[in-house]
């Protein structure tokens, strides 16, 4: 893609949505990312701004691309399969990708200096050596997320065990490429370790608070007060977004399932919407939540790896574009419900 106009913005976007395929972990995938393609666009001149957005947004990229650790945690909240899910964002991800390539291609054709093309030669390195590169660095992972999502979907396996199953895949794809060692396999388990334990301290307590609440008929109250509302089946679908989006700014993903998912899911069943559906809207809106200051983790994930040319004004300026990118999918999702259930409809007749 280099020689397109922003071409290494657009291959960093490619890049975030295959490691967002391969990890399921959005900070991962942001960092990783960001210190292999920051130095290359900072030396190549590249707007600052538009570095800031395209590392924050294609790292957020992995709450809508499976195997999404966000949806592992929403399917069981919402009382979704997990599969199901993993096939309806399928689509909505690959729309949103496409939206940001749009965008920066676009941008860069209009305003060059934003992404200049680079000069012819640049990363010429032959036919034969790229087709070695690619047989080395990116068929093995592809074929590992394949087994993994395969697993899934066709019900071969539940999430828990395909995710033994990337475990083991990531482990003999370490050893194969001479990156393992006891350090890096203590490093690995530590981190699986701290990950796991505070994941879980916030699903007991998130499960603690929606229990009570319900008990103390909460849910009752809820329903009440949007009924007396009177806003009617859209105009609530609305209301409930939008207190995602306002919560996003200031709670992370985890509490905002825990709190409004239990909630929302009655008021959606009771106006008659697809609960699939639904769900994949409340993910892109969590989607945004990376964006989205003052709480914008991806923001904060950026200025960790980041240069200190690149400042926070650059930082906020950049992802505003592509909070509204991620705005758009939302509305072509609601738009048009098949992007989010044809597919999860189709792979169900063919697992029955």
């Amino acid at each position: 893609m280099y020689r397109l106009p922003g071409g290494l913005a657009l291959s960093t976007i490619t890049m975030c949505v295959i490691f967002a395929a391969s990890t399921g972990v959005i900070g991962a995938t942001e960092i990783v990312v960001g210190l292999l393609t920051i130095p290359v666009m900072m030396t190549h001149q590249y707007s600052k701004s538009l570095i800031s957005g395209t590392i924050c947004a294609g790292g957020s990229l992995g709450t809508i691309i499976p195997p999404s650790v966000v949806v592992v945690i929403l399917g069981p909240t919402a009382n979704v399969s997990v599969a199901d899910l993993f096939l309806a964002i399928v689509a909505p991800g690959a729309v949103l990708a496409v939206l940001c390539l749009i965008y920066i291609f676009v941008r860069c054709v209009v305003r060059p200096a934003d992404g200049p093309r680079l000069p012819p030669g640049t990363f010429d390195i032959g036919f034969r050596r790229k087709m070695a590169i690619t047989a080395v660095a990116l068929v093995p992972p592809v074929l590992m997320i394949t087994a993994v999502l395969g697993s899934i979907v066709f019900g071969c396996a539940a999430p828990t065990e395909a995710a033994a199953l990337g475990a083991l895949g990531a482990f003999v794809l370490a050893m194969c490429y001479r990156s393992l060692n006891l350090r890096v396999f203590m490093d690995a388990l530590q981190n699986t370790l701290k990950l796991t334990c505070m994941i879980m301290l916030i699903l007991l307590g998130g499960s603690m608070f929606t229990a009570v609440f319900i008990v103390t008929g909460g849910t009752e109250i809820t329903v009440s007060l949007i009924d007396r509302l009177a806003f009617g089946p859209w105009g609530t679908l609305i209301l409930l977004l939008g207190i995602c989006f306002v919560a996003g700014m200031f709670l992370d993903w985890i509490s905002i399932i825990l709190l409004f998912v239990p909630l929302f899911i009655p008021i959606a069943h009771r106006f008659g919407f697809d609960t699939i559906w639904f769900c994949v809207l409340f993910l892109l809106i969590i989607q945004t939540s990376y964006l989205t200051p003052p709480m914008a983790p991806a923001i904060f994930y950026l200025r960790g790896i980041a240069p200190a040319q690149i400042k926070l004004s650059d930082m906020f300026r950049g992802v505003v574009p592509f909070i509204l990118i991620q705005l758009i999918a939302l509305l072509l999702v609601v738009l048009f419900p098949d992007l989010a259930t044809w597919l999860p409809e189709k792979l169900l007749g063919f697992r029955t």
